[in-house]
């Protein structure tokens, strides 16, 4: 152990004569512990809504979709879905149709997402299979009877309908003539399920029919809007999407990704943790302001010792490393009681799940947990970091003061 190691352990472990100096430095060391728990427990929490809420977008949404260029339909689907099954790192692909339209329930009406999708195929490139009740393995029907379709419990509940009811949709893309001239299309269907992914935005206005039945109700001939695709690595999706695009000649293809048609939000969530955690911080830079005033007053205190030491041949910089030290140890013993009392709290509520969320308003019930190391660690540091900037300026001092006048002034 150093000579100034030595001197900042005395110091800490020697009963001062003032009683009020160790209570700051017992406040001091609460204040980091209290400020790095909450902000562990705030990233953890983040992150576990972060996480939350990829899964629930990487299970509705495809992770990558190919489309032509102006919105055109893609009629070689079949041979294009095959190859684009070649690509490495591709998983399943499937069909799909996009388009929205008028829906009336009963006595109710309002506008939706229409999806036409091949419900296999489409139970290999998303989790839709997971979130229908009753389970519906397939929206296909057979010549004369009603069509069939799935719908989003948020619009099934402002449409006033159920499973069994039926649903009228009415298409802006396709024309009847009718004694009154030309008029939208419009199809009756046969609500065989309720889809609920637990997202708010999707499940009040998504629906889902049978490709044939869109592809005949939106007027798109033989075609389809485009090819939805699943990838082994969700997080690899733009690189494997430009390998797609690639594959199949270039224009006038192209793909998009969840990532960048979701850039949006997750630049938000970014933004948050970042802000949150720099607003976090503020409590451990209070404790910091403890750990300096608690310095001035030992420095003070200490006057004659530090005279002492200057005139028995100690260095400005030894003096000045003694209360660094003292002050990175408050620092540390603060960040590992809250790093330990951080993952405690985290831990109790993943396990115990005791904070509950409104369904209404959330897309989970309960409050997500996901602890990172990286988080604890970046935590650790930065308060560590700040414990010794805080210590600087009291050291500084104690380091210029003149042996003479300090045992004289004593």
């Amino acid at each position: 152990m150093s000579f100034e190691w030595f001197v900042a352990w005395r110091y800490l472990r020697a009963k001062r004569k003032t009683r009020f100096i160790s209570i700051i430095s017992i406040i001091s060391i609460v204040g980091v512990a209290v400020g790095v728990m909450a902000l562990t427990v705030v990233l953890a929490v983040m992150n576990g809504f972060e996480e939350e809420i990829h899964r629930r977008i990487i299970g509705i949404n495809a992770h990558v979709i190919l489309l032509k260029y102006g919105a055109e339909p893609v009629t070689d689907y079949e041979e294009l879905t095959a190859t684009v099954e070649t690509v490495p790192g591709v998983v399943a692909a499937a069909p799909f149709t996009y388009a929205k339209g008028v829906l009336r329930g009963n006595e109710r009406s309002d506008g939706g997402v229409i999806r036409g999708t091949d419900l296999p195929q489409e139970g290999r490139v998303t989790d839709v299979l997971e979130n229908i009740t009753p389970r519906v393995e397939t929206l296909h029907s057979e010549p004369g009877e009603t069509p069939k379709m799935v719908l989003g419990d948020e619009l099934a509940v402002r449409l006033r309908a159920s499973v069994g009811d039926t649903v009228a949709v009415t298409s802006p893309f396709d024309y009847v003539m009718t004694p009154m001239g030309l008029m939208p299309s419009v199809a009756g269907f046969e609500v065989v399920g309720l889809y609920s992914s637990g997202m708010y935005e999707y499940d009040q206005q998504l629906v889902y029919i049978d490709l044939d039945d869109a592809r005949s109700l939106f007027g798109l001939g033989d075609g389809v809007t485009g090819i939805e695709v699943r990838v082994e690595d969700p997080y690899k999706a733009p690189e494997i999407a430009s390998a797609i695009v690639e594959r199949v000649g270039g224009f006038p293809y192209r793909a998009n990704n969840w990532i960048q048609l979701n850039r949006n939000l997750f630049t938000w969530m970014k933004t948050e943790k970042r802000v949150m955690f720099w607003i976090l911080s503020l409590i451990i830079m209070v404790a910091a302001f403890n750990i300096a005033s608690t310095l001035i007053m030992v420095v003070m205190e200490k006057t004659k010792d530090i005279g002492v030491m200057k005139s028995m041949g100690a260095t400005a910089r030894s003096i000045m490393r003694i209360f660094v030290a003292e002050g990175l140890v408050s620092g540390v013993a603060g960040t590992i009681i809250g790093s330990v009392g951080g993952y405690i709290l985290a831990t109790l509520l993943d396990r115990y799940q005791f904070i509950s969320l409104p369904g209404d308003v959330y897309p989970i019930e309960t409050l997500p947990v996901l602890m990172r190391l990286s988080d604890f660690v970046l935590v650790a540091l930065a308060a560590i970091a700040i414990s010794f900037v805080a210590a600087l300026y009291p050291s500084w001092k104690a380091s210029k003061l003149d042996p003479v006048e300090a045992i004289r002034n004593e």
